[in-house]
């Protein structure tokens, strides 16, 4: 079991009488070893929702006093989890040979806290997580950020500054070696290169061009199946529960090019309300948020947003929030184990394998009885199949009478 300490320094900046707080924490493992380092600033806004049907937005900094319970450090993973008010803030690293990078950074804010939400409408914790831009930073280096990065969502945004952070520390004390941000290195601008403009040869010869080649696309493996439950806090069953394999098709340009999700680096959040629940999928190439809508009787998939990268390195963020998939009754799981593919919007196309979920009223930590899509209820082929065959026996009979007609008729005219 890790032992953690937690040291909160403020630090104040004297700009137009305004003061920034600024959070520095260490974590040590049960050898009373340095394992992660932090420095930074951070600000959020929220906006949730009132009593009385009313929208509100606040604002506040993460506070100078903070504990670090949570946390967590190994050889390959590592948690920074900052917890103040009932509310927390957290990171989770990974390493990878020689460089480290932030998977996802997870907000959890609880409503019933009516000191910073003041009216709200709603007492549960909500949980939002992004990816933020901190890769490839060499081990034992401290990765810096001065300059601000602003983390944006729905509800949520988070706004971070004044970053000097390491994780895994291997010396027990922190590094003097930096790995900067990009925002922070200054952009040098080449003078624009100079051409001595050439004659081609002449020739009298016509040469015609070679051939394009066209590069196969290589066939993607059927997608993982991954598994997925909500949970309102650690010691309630789900409240939200999905099963699939999920594979996304991206057209830019003139370029196609398809992506499987991976559960096994799949970092899952979400949260749960009466007439709305999410679920968000954080990868190293995407991050996946899917919002169910609830009218009392039926649940579906509302919204879809995804963001990320391809292979090639361009960024990618597609949005449909008119969506109407995955329709049942409240009460009740959608399933389709057979692919389906969905068209989000011009550019983005879902496919998905193996599919239940449950978004609303999930009993006992299991899907209830499902409603299954058309592509699996196989009682439909009865009728079509009986059908068919009473078709083709009427059709006999009355090939067999014509024919019949028709001797009887010829042996009247030979007497």
């Amino acid at each position: 079991m890790y032992r953690y300490a937690a040291i909160a320094l403020f630090v104040a900046s004297g700009i137009v009488f305004r003061l920034s707080h600024g959070v520095e924490v260490t974590v040590r493992d049960n050898d009373d070893k340095l394992c992660i380092y932090a420095d930074l600033m951070v600000n959020f806004s929220v906006s949730y929702e009132e009593v009385g049907n009313k929208s509100s937005t606040v604002e506040f900094e993460l506070p100078s006093k903070v504990t670090t319970n949570g946390s967590d450090c190994s050889l390959t993973s590592s948690l920074l989890k900052l917890n103040f008010g009932g509310h927390t803030w957290s990171v989770n690293f990974t390493i990878d040979g020689e460089k480290y990078q932030a998977d996802s950074i997870t907000f959890s804010y609880d409503l019933s806290d009516k000191t910073v939400f003041p009216n709200a409408a709603l007492n549960e914790t909500i949980s939002v997580s992004v990816k933020p831009e901190i890769t490839d930073v060499v081990k034992d280096t401290c990765y810096s950020c001065k300059s601000k990065d602003t983390f944006e969502s729905d509800t949520v945004n988070q706004t971070l500054w004044n970053v000097l952070i390491q994780a895994f520390v291997s010396n027990n004390s922190k590094s003097e070696k930096i790995t900067s941000c990009a925002a922070d290195v200054p952009v040098t601008t080449a003078p624009p290169p100079t051409h001595t403009p050439t004659k081609a040869p002449v020739t009298n010869a016509t040469t015609a061009p070679p051939a394009p080649t066209t590069t196969p696309t290589p066939t993607l493996p059927t997608p993982t199946v991954g598994k997925y439950s909500i949970k309102p806090n650690e010691n309630s069953t789900a409240c939200l529960l999905a099963d699939f394999g999920l594979r996304i098709g991206l057209k830019q340009a003139e370029k196609y090019q398809e992506m499987n999700l991976d559960p096994n680096g799949t970092i899952f959040s979400g949260n749960c309300g009466v007439n709305s629940s999410e679920l968000m999928l954080v990868t190293n190439t995407m991050t996946i948020k899917l919002t169910f809508a609830n009218d009392a009787k039926k649940f579906r998939l509302h919204a879809l947003n995804i963001t990320g990268k391809t292979s090639s390195g361009a960024v990618f963020s597609e949005a449909n929030t008119n969506l109407s998939l995955w329709e049942a009754a409240v009460g009740a799981s959608y399933m389709c184990n057979k692919e389906q593919n969905y068209t989000i919007t011009g550019i983005l196309t879902l496919f998905t394998f193996d599919l239940r979920v449950q978004p609303f009223a999930v009993r006992k930590g299991v899907f209830s009885t499902a409603h299954e899509c058309s592509l699996d209820d196989t009682s439909i082929l009865i009728p079509i199949i009986v059908g068919a065959a009473l078709a083709g026996l009427i059709l006999i009979v009355v090939i067999a009478y014509v024919i019949g007609r028709r001797k009887t008729y010829v042996g009247y005219q030979t007497l």
